[in-house]
């Protein structure tokens, strides 16, 4: 196994509630707090475990909500209580990764950041390690680089990097520029991306020098970027940081860190992108849950809860149990159940996108009790 990387710093921002998979993912147990895959740990110990080889113990950083610190801490051990980062609200990926860059800049000024989601699937972790080596090695040279995910299906589940040509990178040989961003397509279109393979997912990781993304971010949201010097300035004193949080925190723009610095990047000719060779899933619903625990295979049924009961016949998809309660399955395809102590859902993959709508729906009537 190689040594960590020197320069760098892994960055996991551990956000949102990932509301498409309500009611197994709440606001009070967000999706990185569970074992979706059956790992034996959440999906937020999963990305540390992957993280660590690359940076070191010492040199990974988490930002979260102050309403998740303890449940973080528990389930990271090794993290440095300087390296957790609390956000008072969410304020979008921009305010949270940027937040990390200005902290580490000011104590580290030439350090290189990757910023990799909590609540990824990621699988055969050596390529994965051999892409983020590759992108640090791009980043030396000043570019912002991510990582593309080769596809292995024309889904229409997530954004499109379109793969321009290459750079010459030592370190990096499969290094290229990226021509642009594309969003989710329909399904002819993406089965054109599939074909054509310059398309990669945007799998929405991030990795540069600490000043370059800090830099990109003072041209595009010259407000937001001060709020975020103010923060740094801050921080590291604990008596001085509580009163500038309180401050400043609420009025950092909400903007998302493709739109503020990606997007604007690709179009200067500073964005690069990895192709990354190793399985990867962001499990954004029911659909892609149900086919990641039953390994691709349409006809199984997928089966997650440690005390479920179920009885099945000749029936597909997904269930999902947090009682004792038996649940019967009959003669039904592409089915998803959800059954918890206060709230059931019962879906089919078709249909899992449209669970947001179903939060969407509780949050106007009030019903935060279940949310």
């Amino acid at each position: 196994m190689p040594d960590p990387i020197d320069d760098f710093y892994a960055i996991i921002p551990a956000g949102g509630i990932g509301s498409r998979l309500w009611p197994l993912s709440r606001a009070d147990a967000p999706k990185f707090l569970h074992d979706l895959t059956g790992s034996g740990q959440t999906l937020l110990a999963d990305t540390w475990d992957r993280l660590e080889p690359l940076a070191g113990p010492e040199r990974i950083a988490v930002v979260t909500g102050r309403a998740h610190r303890a449940a973080v801490e528990k389930e990271l051990p090794g993290v440095p209580d300087h390296n957790v980062f609390l956000e008072s609200e969410p304020r979008d990926s921009t305010a949270a990764i940027g937040l990390a860059a200005a902290i580490l800049s000011r104590r580290e000024p030439d350090v290189i950041i990757g910023s990799f989601a909590a609540d990824h699937v990621i699988r055969v972790p050596h390529l994965f390690d051999w892409a983020v080596r590759q992108a640090v090695a791009v980043a030396r040279e000043g570019y912002i680089c991510t990582i593309g995910i080769q596809p292995s299906e024309p889904s229409i589940g997530f954004g499109y990097i379109k793969k321009g040509d290459g750079i010459v990178i030592d370190g990096a040989p499969e290094a290229a520029l990226v021509d642009s961003f594309v969003e989710k397509p329909d399904l002819d279109t993406a089965k054109e991306y599939f074909a054509d393979r310059s398309y990669l997912w945007n799998a929405g990781m991030f990795i540069a020098r600490a000043d370059v993304i800090l830099g990109e971010i003072a041209e595009q949201e010259p407000h937001l970027y001060a709020g975020l010097m103010d923060l740094a300035e801050a921080w590291d004193d604990r008596d001085a940081r509580g009163p500038v949080v309180d401050r400043v925190w609420p009025t950092l723009k909400k903007i998302a860190i493709d739109y503020s610095v990606a997007e604007p990047a690709a179009q200067k000719g500073r964005l690069a992108v990895i192709p990354g060779h190793f399985d990867w899933d962001d499990v954004g619903d029911f659909a892609s849950l149900a086919k990641l625990n039953s390994h691709g295979r349409k006809n199984d049924l997928a089966i997650l809860g440690e005390n479920a009961r179920i009885l099945a016949d000749a029936a597909s998809g997904i269930v999902v149990s947090q009682t004792n309660r038996v649940i019967s399955l009959v003669g039904v395809k592409d089915i998803v159940v959800v059954d918890t102590a206060d709230a059931l859902l019962v879906t089919t993959s078709e249909h899992a996108q449209r669970v947001k709508g179903v939060v969407d729906a509780l949050k106007l009537t009030g019903r935060g009790d279940v949310l």
